[in-house]
């Protein structure tokens, strides 16, 4: 099953350019060590801040990733480039990060350069759907909460196996719908699509058949909700705190509507937060 908002008013290059709500962002990053993926807490008497529990959901990551010396690694919807470096840091390989914000293009080389790891990281403006690369460039590839973002996750799917050698490893954050989903949580995921730029969310049984059909075996699956769960409060507050210096030439409405959608990734049960490993075949 998968829900959704297909309306192409839902910009996503436009949205991480920096047009809208977006500028919102740049306000909170800094107070979330530079990422604005979901945090991880382990329990209920976590204290983490937010920089430090959303660097433990990219450690998770590379631990699913599993990246072996010398590999070529594919990060599809890079971002600014945060996680990509904290992979580089740890593991001796190359990346490759792919986004369709030339913004954040900028700012992943920059941080690259600053961090001295221009020389293993690459960043590209780049449609997932179509990418540029030759069948067989990497050795493995992630996508943390980028493919929600996606007109056609089954092409990006389909084009990440294309760009991957055999038996490489893919590891995936994402958001995905528990059925069945009420009136109410239909509300929200179209609220959260229209504000977020999101195409569309579906359930996992939908997500990990799409993943076997394109070749992908051995999938792990981790059901995270709960560990993830806090993140939309805190960030939510965090957006509130700052909000009149947000609001400006009228847009009022539009913060407003950011912060409610974020607190609703918390409220709506019909949300769950999965991490996917596989391995192509």
């Amino acid at each position: 099953m998968t829900v959704g908002s297909s309306d192409m008013n839902n910009d996503v290059a436009n949205f991480y350019n920096g047009s809208g709500t977006v500028r919102v962002a740049g306000k909170i990053r800094d107070r979330w060590g530079g990422n604005l993926h979901n945090g991880y807490w382990h329990d209920d008497n976590d204290d983490a801040p937010p920089e430090v529990a959303t660097d433990r959901l990219t450690d998770l990551m590379i631990e699913l990733l599993a990246p072996q010396p010398g590999q070529k690694v594919l990060d599809i919807g890079c971002g600014i480039g945060k996680p990509a470096a904290r992979l580089l840091q740890a593991h001796p390989v190359r990346l490759v990060g792919i986004t369709i914000s030339e913004s954040q293009v900028d700012q992943a080389r920059t941080g690259a350069a600053e961090a001295g790891l221009s020389d293993r990281a690459a960043f590209e403006y780049a449609d997932a759907m179509r990418m540029p690369f030759p069948d067989d460039s990497f050795d493995a590839a992630w996508a943390l909460e980028s493919l929600f973002h996606v007109p056609d996750r089954a092409q990006v799917l389909a084009e990440t196996a294309r760009v991957l050698r055999p038996n490489s490893r893919l590891a995936i954050a994402d958001f995905v719908l528990r059925t069945p989903i009420s009136d109410a949580g239909m509300r929200a995921v179209d609220r959260i699509c229209e504000t977020f730029g999101v195409h569309s969310f579906s359930s996992l049984d939908d997500y990990t058949a799409q993943l076997s059909s394109h070749g992908f075996k051995d999938l792990d699956v981790r059901d995270i909700s709960d560990n993830v769960a806090r993140t939309g409060t805190l960030l939510a507050d965090a957006w509130e705190s700052v909000r009149d210096q947000l609001v400006e030439n009228g847009n009022s409405a539009e913060v407003d509507a950011m912060i409610e959608a974020t607190r609703e990734f918390t409220s709506t049960p019909e949300f769950g937060y999965v991490l996917i490993s596989a391995t192509l075949s």
